[in-house]
């Protein structure tokens, strides 16, 4: 259970800090560059805690796919990106990728 934790939590620092590389401007905005590498370097190690109970690949999945479709929404809803239906069809397919993942029921 808590490693679920440290991986949702994982993916929310991901999703920060690469929403931050946006108002980064390429390192040159001090705070944003910042929260880019404090949200990074939360988020490994957050995610290196679950690794400790969670599945590599599952895990991974998970981080990598939801923080993807999450930082696309962000994309969309806070810098006012184009959403249009390849972008529905890219993310929907991330998301049932990571489901489909987790009814494998891997274990380690």
């Amino acid at each position: 259970m808590l490693a679920s934790v440290y991986l949702v939590v994982a993916i929310l620092c991901e999703v920060f800090a690469s929403s931050m590389l946006k108002l980064s401007n390429g390192f040159k905005k001090l705070y944003p560059s910042a929260g880019v590498v404090v949200g990074y370097i939360l988020s490994f190690y957050l995610l290196s805690l679950a690794l400790k109970a969670l599945p590599l690949g599952t895990a991974y999945a998970i981080w990598a796919g939801l923080g993807t479709a999450l930082t696309a929404l962000i994309g969309v809803l806070v810098y006012k990106e184009r959403f249009n239906a390849k972008k529905f069809a890219g993310m929907a397919l991330i998301i049932a990728g990571v489901v489909i993942m987790n009814l494998t029921g891997v274990s380690h």
